[in-house]
């Protein structure tokens, strides 16, 4: 599993750059934006709700798996690398549920932390509650691939976040109102 874990976190980093280039044009690279508030947290117009996903009023769509080697079917159609940042997402949210995500997701959605981008939830049995956030915007995907390499360095989370923080405190929405790390 740790070698598994390394060839993952080796692999994010042709994520930063591919996850902006999304051929359907629904992820939000930032580039021409001087505020990250205007960014549109609004679901596509015409999705296809299998069943067993729920559209929650802000847009975003969950899926329940039975546990986070499972990746939701919303991820089916999507580049693998983005497929490969919510892998990671599932086994790294003992990181992300101390890092804020700075999109403007806790006002939109009432997110807590960018692990909600990602991951609403993990179940006492084990399933996890995805949802599909995170593939709408590169800010997300920024902050959890950032947040996991650093883990990986060597970093705690108090250094992480503050990295985070610092990184994204100026020219993006508001941050999460996630806990400082001990």
């Amino acid at each position: 599993m740790k070698k598994r874990f390394i060839y993952i976190l080796t692999a994010l980093g042709l994520v930063l750059s591919a996850c902006g280039n999304d051929a359907a044009g629904e992820t939000d690279t930032h580039e021409d934006e001087t505020s990250h508030e205007e960014h549109d947290h609004a679901a596509p117009a015409e999705r296809e709700v299998k069943e067993g996903q729920t559209v929650l009023p802000n847009g975003d769509l969950q899926e329940v798996t039975a546990s986070a080697e499972e990746l939701p079917s919303f991820l089916d159609d999507k580049p693998e690398d983005m497929q490969l940042v919510y892998r990671v997402a599932g086994s790294a949210t003992e990181i992300l549920e101390w890092m804020p995500c700075y999109c403007g997701c806790g006002d939109s959605a009432g997110h807590k932390s960018n692990m909600n981008c990602f991951i609403s939830e993990v179940r006492e049995d084990g399933s996890v509650v995805w949802d599909d956030h995170g593939t709408r915007c590169l800010v997300c995907l920024e902050i959890a691939v950032e947040s996991v390499k650093m883990a990986q360095d060597g970093k705690s989370l108090k250094e992480i976040r503050e990295a985070i923080d610092e990184t994204y405190n100026e020219g993006y929405a508001e941050p999460t109102p996630t806990p400082m790390p001990a």
